[in-house]
């Protein structure tokens, strides 16, 4: 017989190892010393505050950006001039770094030091001398010294922006334009650097250096028969140029030989996503102010590759393609062309929502457009379901100019189906009584 107390003596079995739940990995201890007392994350490039407070750079920059001037620790006034580099302990990090790569730490790099106001203007006078000296040796090495510089960090970026970068860059392409097949890297290298520092840099004076009838045929040129990254940074010039000129300016630029017709053709057969998107944004500017460029831009054949645009997934892209579609509508070739498109309103009607509420005022403008003479048009527009969606627009609310729009488009709409048709149209959805703006 059994002995009850034998039972519980017996070990209990134990476990698969497929019910042991995994071991935790120990989480790496860093040191407060080694943290940005604003992001608490492992500083990379620390730097200290005229305070003797050390922060992460990027942290302290942003602080001071956002227009703090006092210190985050200590609350005394903030010199946003005396940032120095801590070495000493960028190189105890470094070590620490080294220490713990077992555990997947990496190395942070050592900082460069960052370009100052002085330096930035120092190179930009250089360059702007060497143009005027038309020093072309000396005017290419600063701008690829530019170019270097823009591209190593956002911090320098901005510094050479501020400093008056797109001026004396437009400058120098100016001054050697005249003299571009003798100097076509040159004027190359000039645009690359000026697309590195951005287009918020060309403001009005860099802008009517680059409207010089020599450098438009230049940027032409480029634009034409220029290498891929070439005819990029044109179409980039371009488009800043337009972004930062007059009505009168952007005439003299599309009234250009060639240039309307080589924008269009990096629509048609882009080269890359980014210089498609420059070229769109140049064409916006220029049919936004000229209807001759309006009618010249539907002459190259660019209302198709539009519409083809309109099924991309990008926001930014479709975005783009609505507001140059609409603005090419503005002409009677332009409304012509996307009238015998097949799928022009079926693609205007389903991108009046879920792209973005720019989107959808576009897309109703341009199909406020399309309807308002042409039946055939109209009627395509109720085939889709565009009644429908006009409906429920006005009933989750839009702007009041997409709203009288949407509006006086549905009293067209209405006119071009039967009774029954209408009736159908609003019971397809629970409208609670949106057809009173009808």
């Amino acid at each position: 017989m059994a002995m009850p107390w034998r039972r519980s003596c017996r070990k209990p079995k134990a476990k698969p190892a497929a019910d042991t739940p995994p071991s935790k990995v120990p989480e790496i201890a860093i040191s407060p010393h080694f943290r940005c007392p604003i992001s608490l994350e492992l500083m990379k490039d620390p730097v200290t505050a005229s305070t003797g407070i050390t922060y992460d750079r990027q942290s302290i920059e942003t602080w001071l950006e956002l227009g703090h001037a006092t210190c985050p620790v200590t609350k005394q006034e903030l010199r946003s001039d005396v940032l120095l580099p801590n070495v000493a302990l960028t190189r105890m990090i470094q070590s620490w770094c080294e220490a713990h790569s077992a555990l997947g730490v990496e190395r942070i790099p050592t900082p460069k030091v960052p370009l100052s106001v002085a330096q930035a203007e120092e190179i930009l006078s250089g360059l702007a001398d060497a143009g005027c000296r038309r020093d072309a040796g000396r005017c290419g090495e600063l701008a690829r010294r530019v170019r270097t510089l823009a591209r190593e960090s956002e911090r320098s970026r901005r510094c050479l922006e501020t400093s008056g970068a797109g001026r004396a860059l437009a400058a120098s392409f100016s001054a050697f334009s005249a003299e571009y097949f003798e100097f076509p890297e040159l004027l190359e290298g000039v645009l690359a650097a000026m697309a590195a520092v951005g287009a918020a840099a060309v403001d009005a004076e860099a802008a009517s250096f680059l409207a010089a009838p020599e450098s438009l045929n230049v940027l032409v040129e480029m634009l034409r028969h220029g290498s891929l990254a070439a005819r990029f940074n044109a179409a980039v010039a371009v488009k800043s140029l337009l972004a930062a000129s007059s009505r009168a300016t952007s005439e003299l630029v599309s009234a250009t030989e060639g240039m309307v017709e080589a924008l269009a053709k990096l629509v048609r057969e882009p080269i890359s996503q980014q210089a498609m998107k420059a070229a769109l944004a140049a064409i916006y500017y220029m049919v936004s102010e000229d209807e001759r460029a309006a009618e010249m831009a539907v002459e190259q054949g660019i209302v198709p590759a539009l519409v083809e645009l309109l099924a991309e997934p990008e926001r930014a892209m479709c975005e783009k393609a609505l507001a140059v579609l609409d603005g090419l509508l503005c002409c009677e070739r332009g409304r012509e062309a996307a009238c015998g498109h097949a799928l022009a309103v079926p693609a205007l009607v389903k991108r009046m929502f879920r792209v973005s509420e720019a989107a959808t005022e576009l897309a109703v403008s341009a199909l406020w457009k399309l309807c308002g003479d042409c039946r055939r048009c109209s009627r395509e527009a109720l085939q889709v379901g565009a009644f429908q969606k006009l409906l429920l627009l006005l009933q989750i609310g839009c702007g009041e100019k997409t709203k009288e729009r949407a509006t006086q488009l549905l009293k067209s709409l209405s006119g071009h189906c039967s009774g029954k048709q209408h009736i159908d149209c609003v019971d397809t959805v629970d409208f609670k009584g949106v057809i009173k703006h009808v």
